[in-house]
């Protein structure tokens, strides 16, 4: 009896040291994950006629020195693309985020009098006219700058590529808290199945705008 029992534990452990030990959650293997590979940056040619520069949240409470100083850092390059963008007639919208106000826009972001401003959480297409301004202008394409990359830039675009609309982002124009948040929307953007099929990066210095 006493051998048979022996033999009957010994075979259980033989059972359970030759089983596969079951995969841990991300968090346990969290210092296992190696990150992806560098996104591909492409040039764009737009036409002005078709597409608008979205500018989402450039404001003091979301872009200051202390939260994000990348976005601070991103505002004199997001200014000169807004003037260009401006010169070839590009129709331009801004956002506030739920708490801010059109006079704490950045002065590099100012808004011109005549372009509309939507204000929303992280996806500005919720509960505003950001929709319906775009299919008025007969929009196909919007560029997205703006802060935070995880926030406001990420939800909008995928809001923008769900209603058939191409997403073009410049890298130089989103900003976070972290290095880690614009890796991530950086990759997000061209692998997720909401918006791999209609997103683009690139850098502001790589968007032609050229007349049809």
């Amino acid at each position: 009896m006493k051998k048979s029992m022996l033999l009957f534990v010994l075979a259980a452990l033989v059972c359970i040291c030759a089983a596969p030990a079951l995969a841990g959650t991300i968090v346990e293997d969290w210092n296992a994950v190696q990150p992806p590979v560098p996104v591909e940056l492409k040039a764009v040619t737009v036409s002005p006629e078709n597409t608008a520069f979205l500018v989402l949240d450039i404001e003091e409470r979301t872009c200051n020195m202390q939260a994000r100083p990348r976005c601070v850092e991103s505002a004199p390059r997001i200014g000169a693309f807004l003037a260009k963008a401006r010169a070839a007639g590009m129709p331009v919208v801004h956002s506030l985020t739920s708490k801010g106000t059109p006079d704490t826009i950045l002065p590099e972001a100012k808004p011109l009098p005549a372009e509309p401003i939507v204000q929303s959480s992280v996806d500005k297409f919720f509960n505003t006219e950001l929709a319906a301004i775009l299919k008025k202008l007969n929009v196909e394409n919007v560029i997205i700058v703006g802060t935070t990359a995880e926030g406001a830039v990420l939800h909008t675009a995928t809001g923008a590529s769900m209603r058939g609309m191409n997403v073009i982002v410049p890298v130089d124009g989103m900003s976070a808290g972290t290095l880690y948040a614009e890796q991530y929307t950086a990759w997000h953007l061209l692998n997720a199945p909401g918006t791999r099929a209609r997103a683009s990066l690139t850098r502001l210095d790589m968007i032609d705008i050229t007349l049809k």
